[in-house]
C-alpha cells in the first residue's frame, strides 16, 4: 500500500478524486449534448455504472501484469514468490477499487435527486467477475510482458477502444444489430449491463451471458499461470 499510493502527495486521496472527476466531466459534457441518459435521468448515475467497471479491470489487469517488475526485489527472497506478487497486487487494487466504488455511489445518490433501490447482489457479481477477470488477463499479460517485451506496447493500442466498446455512453439495446453481433463478444459490455441491473429496477437486459464471462476468465487465467510457472525464472532475470 505504501509503495503503490504512499509515494505521491495526497495517497489514497486521488483514488478515488481520479474516477471521481473523469465521471463528472463526462457527464457535464454529456448532459450538454443529449437531453437524457439511456436509462433513468441522471447522467452522472449512468455513467460511473460503466466507468467503474471499466476502470476496476484496467486497474487490476495493468497493475497485475507489472506485478513481477514492480515486486523484483522483493522476489531475490526465497520466502516471497512470484504468485506473492501477483495476489498482492490483486487484492489491493481490487479492495482500493470496491472502496472507490462503494463511496463514489454514495456520494452520487447524496447529490442527486433521484429514487433509487438498490439491488446489491448483481452489482458485487458483477465488480467480483470485472476483478476476476482483470487478474486472467492481468496474469496472462504478466507473462507475456516479460517474455515478449513490444507485446506490452501491442496490447496498449489494441485494448484504447475499449473505452468505447464497453457500454459506458449507452446500452447494449441502443446500438444497430451488427453492432451488437460484434460487441456481445466483450465481456465487460456483459458486466456493465449487470451492474446496472443493480441500480434500474426496469431494467432487465436478455443478452447477459455469465457463464461466458467466467469461462474466458478461467481459461485465460489458467494459461497465464502455466505460462508463469514455467517462465518465471526466465521473466525475472531478463
Amino acid at each position: 500500500m505504501s509503495t503503490r499510493y504512499g509515494r505521491t502527495p495526497g495517497g489514497y486521496i486521488w483514488a478515488v478524486l481520479e474516477p471521481l472527476g473523469a465521471i463528472m466531466i463526462l457527464s457535464i459534457g454529456f448532459s450538454l449534448l443529449l437531453r437524457s441518459p439511456s436509462l433513468g435521468n441522471s447522467f452522472l448515475l449512468f455513467y460511473a455504472s460503466g466507468y467503474l467497471v471499466l476502470s476496476l479491470y484496467q486497474n487490476v489487469s495493468v497493475l497485475v501484469a507489472r506485478a513481477l517488475a514492480f515486486s523484483k526485489p522483493l522476489l531475490i527472497y526465497p520466502s516471497v514468490s512470484w504468485l506473492d506478487a501477483i495476489l498482492a497486487r490483486f487484492f489491493l487494487n481490487t479492495l482500493t477499487n470496491a472502496l472507490v466504488a462503494y463511496l463514489l455511489l454514495t456520494l452520487i445518490i447524496m447529490l442527486i435527486e433521484t429514487r433509487i433501490i438498490f439491488d446489491a447482489g448483481p452489482m458485487v457479481v458483477a465488480m467480483g467477475l470485472t476483478a476476476f477477470i482483470g487478474l486472467a488477463i492481468g496474469t496472462l499479460n504478466c507473462a507475456l510482458f516479460g517474455l515478449f517485451p513490444a507485446w506490452e506496447a501491442v496490447w496498449s493500442i489494441a485494448t484504447r477502444p475499449l473505452f468505447l466498446a464497453s457500454g459506458i455512453f449507452y446500452t447494449y439495446e441502443d446500438l444497430p444489430t451488427l453492432a451488437q453481433d460484434i460487441l456481445w463478444w466483450n465481456p465487460l459490455l456483459h458486466l456493465t449491463g449487470l451492474i446496472r441491473t443493480g441500480l434500474y429496477t426496469n431494467y432487465r437486459p436478455d443478452y447477459l451471458n455469465l457463464t461466458y464471462v467466467l469461462s474466458i476468465a478461467v481459461v485465460v487465467l489458467c494459461l497465464g499461470l502455466l505460462l508463469l510457472r514455467r517462465h518465471h525464472k526466465t521473466i525475472l532475470n531478463n
